[in-house]
């Protein structure tokens, strides 16, 4: 990928299911590398059906979909597999976090699937819980964890293979008001630094406290585009 080129890039993609309504209608969107992209929507409107492309989990019924120089629509099932392993990082609503492995063993799944070397590996999942301020609980299991600290651990998951991309459907949506802020803060951290990063939310303060640019679906059509000028950081 040439550094002119944008880490996102569908074009006139449509997904159909069946013979209802088109879950996506002819959308063509861009993500630039270290923008925050929030997908806003009401519940129906395409959200998980574009994420789910962008991951290689599903493809679409017309159009192209590229993600860091890959045409993600054309892969086969092992190399989607491949692709998500090195190029994107996922963070879910409830965390999916293996309960009987402690917060270590849970990061290093992405690294041990990917082949990186074990020393390699455990360093790299130390400093992750160390910058995400989790380092204390490293030998913990994740049921001894505030939601806040297990999304942070679902987080240092994500990023184990560096990701171009972290992908976040609904990351504040099973928390209370405080673990919220938490994670909030962390996406906005985290993008700050330079993370590309594509949220599906409801949560409109977590899209005014962390994105650089929201979109609305309504129908399975891009509705709104905003660059947000000022982030409150």
């Amino acid at each position: 990928m040439t550094a002119s080129a944008p880490v996102i890039d569908i074009r006139d993609v449509s997904r159909t299911y069946g013979e209802g309504p088109p879950a996506l209608a002819d959308v063509t969107l861009s993500v630039r590398a270290g923008e925050a992209l929030a997908v806003l929507g009401p519940s129906g409107s395409g959200k998980s059906t574009l994420l789910n492309l962008i991951a290689g989990l599903d493809r679409p019924s017309t159009g192209s979909v590229m993600v860091d120089g890959l045409h993600v629509d054309e892969l086969g099932e092992a190399a989607s597999a491949k692709y998500r392993r090195a190029k994107i990082g996922m963070v879910f609503q409830f965390f999916n976090l293996l309960d009987d492995l402690t917060v270590t063993d849970n990061v290093l799944l992405p690294a041990q699937l990917a082949g990186m070397p074990r020393a390699e590996a455990r360093t790299r999942a130390g400093d992750l819980l160390e910058s995400l301020g989790i380092d204390r609980h490293a030998r913990a299991y994740p049921g001894r964890l505030s939601g806040g600290e297990r999304q942070r651990v679902a987080v240092a998951r994500a990023l184990m293979n560096r990701p171009a991309l972290l992908l976040a459907d609904e990351p504040t949506g099973a928390l209370d008001t405080a673990s919220g802020e938490d994670v909030r803060e962390l996406l906005a951290e985290l993008n700050a630094d330079g993370q590309t990063i594509v949220l599906v939310t409801h949560d409109l303060g977590l899209a005014e406290s962390c994105a650089t640019r929201t979109i609305e679906l309504v129908d399975g059509r891009i509705v709104r585009d905003v660059a947000t000028l000022t982030v409150n950081r």
